[in-house]
């Protein structure tokens, strides 16, 4: 079995030898990794040069997460892609294994793993990741979400559809959501499963988030939003994840970022809804370019997770 990776990255030098420490570590061993950078100016490159990526280059100017990752795929040369933020690493060395195993299934051409926080993720953050990606495999997906963070596809099919390039964000989304009208299967493997460091600040959750909204206004035009939805998402997942806090003892060091996390989540949905989709340069440089369920009980494997030297 053999793969590409397709990674994309800014800035990332922190973050992105772990992830490539991680695939140097898998039980697949013949993977191509293409590194797409927009324009770092640390160690991100460097570092992937000394793992033996390919080094493609996007000009900052020119970044949507559609238009950076057509560009590392048109740069892939296997049929099986895998596609990964620089900011995840594996957790098992059978994490290619199990992303790429139900493409055994012809009929199948998306797959995609399950995320987990690491000990500096906010609460809440660790709420959703639990609420989007379940610990139970779903082999057959009848609805299109997915994420890009962690996900594989068929590279020949991507050749007939490629990603939306206008989008400002939820490309997968569109992606999947076209695979699955036109007559082709989505699989969600559990035990793919990635850490995803996400330490962002308040206006970073809030521009996350408000990206996203106007890209799923974009896809589902009928879709709304309203401040009662917004008074009510917010106040329902804020006493949630309180309740839960509680019950893991982890309430007073989580208690502030719950409630600025679901406020800025929310509200950035909000505002996103009602934002003019046009993706200028200014608006550009603000998403992609900032200057600034109980997680206890998840199952263990009887694989051994893999041991990185920190």
């Amino acid at each position: 079995m053999h793969c590409s990776i397709v990674i994309r990255a800014y800035n990332e030098a922190e973050h992105i030898g772990r992830l490539l420490e991680g695939v140097r570590r898998q039980t697949v061993r013949d993977v191509e990794v293409v590194l797409v950078d927009s324009g770092s100016s640390d160690a991100t490159v460097a570092i992937g040069l000394h793992y033996g990526a390919k080094i493609v280059h996007i000009k900052p100017e020119e970044f949507t997460f559609g238009r950076s990752l057509n560009l590392g795929l048109s740069t892939a040369t296997h049929d099986l892609v895998v596609i990964a933020s620089a900011h995840v690493y594996p957790v098992y060395p059978d994490w290619l294994e199990r992303l790429l195993e139900p493409f055994k299934d012809p009929g199948v051409v998306l797959t995609y793993g399950k995320q987990r926080g690491d000990k500096a993720t906010r609460f809440s953050e660790h709420q959703v990741f639990a609420h989007w990606f379940p610990d139970q495999t779903v082999p057959v997906q009848s609805q299109p979400f997915c994420n890009n963070a962690n996900a594989a596809i068929r590279r020949k099919l991507w050749e007939s559809h490629p990603y939306d390039e206008n989008l400002t964000g939820l490309e997968d989304l569109a992606w999947a959501k076209w695979a699955l009208d036109a007559g082709f299967q989505l699989a969600y493997i559990a035990e793919a499963e990635v850490i995803h460091i996400h330490n962002e600040s308040p206006p970073g959750v809030f521009n996350r988030y408000r990206r996203e909204a106007m890209a799923f206004k974009q896809l589902y035009p009928e879709a709304h939003f309203s401040l009662y939805d917004f008074t009510r998402m917010t106040t329902a997942n804020i006493a949630s994840d309180l309740w839960h806090a509680v019950s893991q003892r982890v309430l007073l060091r989580s208690f502030a970022s719950i409630f600025w996390f679901r406020w800025m989540q929310f509200w950035g949905t909000y505002r996103g809804y009602r934002q003019k989709s046009l993706l200028t340069w200014q608006l550009r440089q603000t998403f992609y370019y900032p200057r600034g369920a109980d997680i206890n009980d998840t199952p263990q494997r009887e694989v051994e997770p893999i041991r990185y030297n920190d």
